[in-house]
């Protein structure tokens, strides 16, 4: 596999070897092994979801004792998934990075504790998957604006075609965010 480390520490692009012939494709979508070159993690939970064009998912987080790390992956259409860096002291915090991922391209996007997450769904429809590190504890949950215009996310949607759930509609913006990562 083929580790692209992004300018934020510890968010990494992971391209994975595809044997591909006349019959289709092969690869190996985790090895606990080969992943440790990334981070030593213990992924305890697999969740996907599946969401058409336009839909908005974020930006979400889960505070301590319950944060989570993310590798995220898209099985059937196109995403931009975006990592937001909510880590204190850290010289990218409050950045972002942002990557395409697809069933075309089989990316996957690595994110340590501290981030907040969110993707947009760019092609019809999508389903998309993902590890958690962590157990998901709704008294844990946190989220920021996804249009929060101080994170300046480009999510490559005309705004009027956006299809938010109704609890994405009124998460706090960045400048009111006190973060509970330490």
């Amino acid at each position: 596999m083929n580790v692209i480390r992004t300018h934020i520490e510890g968010v990494c692009i992971i391209e994975p070897r595809v044997f591909g012939d006349a019959r289709g494709y092969f690869f190996e979508s985790y090895n606990r092994r080969d992943f440790a070159q990334v981070a030593e993690v213990d992924f305890v939970q697999d969740n996907e979801s599946r969401s058409c064009y336009g839909v908005v998912r974020g930006l979400h987080f889960q505070c301590p004792p319950y944060a989570q790390a993310k590798l995220v992956r898209v099985v059937e259409g196109t995403v931009l998934d975006v990592a937001v860096d909510l880590r204190a002291g850290s010289p990218t915090y409050g950045q972002h990075v942002a990557v395409e991922l697809s069933a075309e391209n089989h990316r996957q996007f690595f994110l340590p504790q501290g981030f907040a997450h969110g993707f947009a769904v760019l092609s019809p429809s999508a389903v998309f998957q993902y590890k958690c590190d962590n157990f998901y504890h709704p008294e844990a949950e946190g989220a920021l604006a996804w249009d929060d215009p101080t994170l300046a996310i480009d999510w490559h949607l005309p705004a009027d075609q956006v299809i938010l759930s109704d609890k994405d509609r009124h998460h706090p913006q960045f400048h009111d965010f006190i973060t509970p990562f330490k």
